[in-house]
Order: C-alpha cells, then sequence, then structure tokens
C-alpha cells in the first residue's frame, strides 16, 4: 500500500505521551481516566499540566485512586470528528492484557466502520504501557511523517522489529499500589512491604506485566536493572533509553549515572513521569527503564 498523508494518528495517555510530546510527533491524545476522591479526573482534559509531584504527594499520605475503562461513547467522541473530515484512523494503544477498556473500544469501532464504510481504522496494540510504549509511538511517528511509510508498512515494522526489540524493566517501592490493583498478588506485595525486598517488573512479549526477580532495597533494584540492560541490551548507544519514574528524581539521577558509566556519557537519555492513570498501580517510587533490546 501506498503512504497516504490523511491518516490521524492516535495514542492514548497510559502511554507517557504528554501534549507537548503529542504535538512534537504528530498525534491525538486519547484519556484514560482515574477517580482521586470521588471525582474522575481525564488526563490532559480535566488539567493541562501533570504536576506529578502533587499527584504522588497525594499517594504517598495513603489515598490510592481508581482507574476506570472509556464508555464506547467516550471513544466515539474521540474518532468520529477525524472520521467526518474524511481521514482514516491509526490508534497505537497500550497493553490490551492491561485492561478492560478495549471492549468498550471494539463496540465504537463496530458502530463506526457502519456510519463511515468508506474510511479505514487502524490498531496496534504495542503490548506494552508507560515509557515502552511510548518509545513505540515516536518510531511510529518517524516511519510515518519522516519516511512516508503506509500504515500497512508500520504495522508489519512494528510487529516485526519495534515490539520485539524494546525492552522494559522496572521496579516498585509502594508495593500496596500495587496489591491494590491486583497488578501483583498479595504476598508478592507484604512479602515486599515487610522485607524491603523490592520486585523487579518486566513486559512480556504478549503484553502482560510479571514480576520477575527481586532486590533488596531501592539501590539493589537498580543494579539489578543494570544486569538485565547488560545482558539484552542491544547497540545501546546508538538507540534511545527512556526512563520513566513517579517522582523519585534521585534515583532517576542515580540509574543515569549508571547507564553512563557502563554505555558512555553521550547516551541519548530520556526522563519522563510515569503518567497518573499507570501511577494508580505503580505507587510513588516507581523506576523504569526502556532500552533497545535483542527481546523483550
Amino acid at each position: 500500500m501506498s503512504y497516504n498523508p490523511n491518516v490521524t494518528l492516535f495514542a492514548d495517555s497510559d502511554c507517557d505521551i504528554s501534549p507537548q510530546i503529542a504535538e512534537k510527533y504528530g498525534y491525538k491524545i486519547i484519556s484514560m481516566p482515574y477517580t482521586l476522591n470521588g471525582e474522575e479526573v481525564f488526563p490532559y482534559e480535566s488539567f493541562k499540566e501533570f504536576d506529578d509531584h502533587a499527584f504522588y504527594e497525594i499517594l504517598r499520605k495513603g489515598t490510592i485512586p481508581k482507574t476506570s475503562a472509556l464508555s464506547p461513547r467516550k471513544y466515539v467522541e474521540y474518532f468520529e470528528p477525524e472520521l467526518k473530515k474524511g481521514n482514516d484512523i491509526f490508534y497505537a494503544h497500550f497493553s490490551e492484557k492491561l485492561s478492560s477498556t478495549f471492549n468498550a473500544m471494539n463496540i465504537a469501532i463496530e458502530e463506526l466502520k457502519e456510519k463511515y464504510p468508506e474510511r479505514k481504522i487502524y490498531l496496534l496494540d504495542t503490548r506494552a504501557i508507560t515509557a515502552l510504549a511510548l518509545v513505540i509511538l515516536i518510531e511510529i511517528s518517524k516511519l510515518f511523517y519522516e519516511e512516508k511509510k503506509s500504515i500497512e508498512e508500520i504495522i508489519e515494522i512494528a510487529e516485526n522489529d519495534l515490539l520485539k526489540h524494546y525492552a522494559f524493566y522496572a521496579f516498585a517501592d509502594g508495593l500496596e499500589f500495587f496489591k491494590h490493583s491486583g497488578r501483583l498478588s498479595g504476598p508478592v506485595a507484604t512479602m515486599g512491604t515487610i522485607l524491603n525486598m523490592k520486585p523487579i517488573i518486566s513486559i512480556s512479549d504478549d503484553g502482560k506485566m510479571d514480576a520477575i526477580s527481586k532486590a533488596i532495597g531501592r539501590f539493589g533494584a537498580l543494579d539489578k536493572i543494570m544486569n538485565y540492560i547488560v545482558k539484552l541490551g542491544d547497540d545501546i548507544s546508538s538507540h534511545p533509553i527512556f526512563i520513566c519514574h513517579s517522582d523519585c528524581p534521585n534515583l532517576v539521577k542515580r540509574m543515569e549515572d549508571l547507564l553512563k558509566d557502563k554505555f558512555g556519557k553521550e547516551l541519548n537519555i530520556t526522563v519522563v513521569p510515569i503518567n497518573p492513570t499507570a501511577g494508580v498501580h505503580a505507587g510513588p517510587f516507581c523506576l523504569g527503564v526502556v532500552f533497545h533490546s535483542k527481546s523483550r
């Protein structure tokens, strides 16, 4: 298929994409909501700038927000204006394994296909979340806007390369948040809290989030993540590295130092805050690293 410029790229806020990043790389944002103190909040609609320090301070004081799926009507509100303009849609979204929201999305898309049969709606499950998804979005943007690849070509490149050769390793400190959300088992979370154990978390090939090992303490967790990067990294210095975190700048600095000491001072490192909807599950003091890898 040939390049079609009349395609609107969508991404969701669970991919750590801010309005500034969205504007730079040509995306429209679908906001994934959370409920805080009884109020439903839509990132970058309910507020324009994400104050990550203030948000994670609220969590530190004991508040545990909840996340919820979008309604089919909300998806229609995002997509239909572009279809009305005569544009096709390409939505690269966070992992289907991590949310029930995609059931509502599919209902909305079937409705829109009946209403706009001449238009195309393309989907790509990045099988990722937070900064791992963000790296994939940025690479997709380059393929579309700079290299003028067709959407079909981009999906093929993503499936055969991008989704297989960027990896994500993280640790979480506030395990009660993972326990509350069901992302980690209760025994794992309780044991981690008592023994100062930090589960090392990865995202698998199929987009699931798993605790794959453990470390003692925050610095031990950073060292463990470095071990994975050294073991699995592929041409690290020639590709971007992303560090995402939930308000722990001192740990970010230490992670940057570890990376630069190992791979060179000229590393292309970008630091982004973990979006609030994903942060509901991660809690404060979560840090993850995305890097080019031999495999996930």
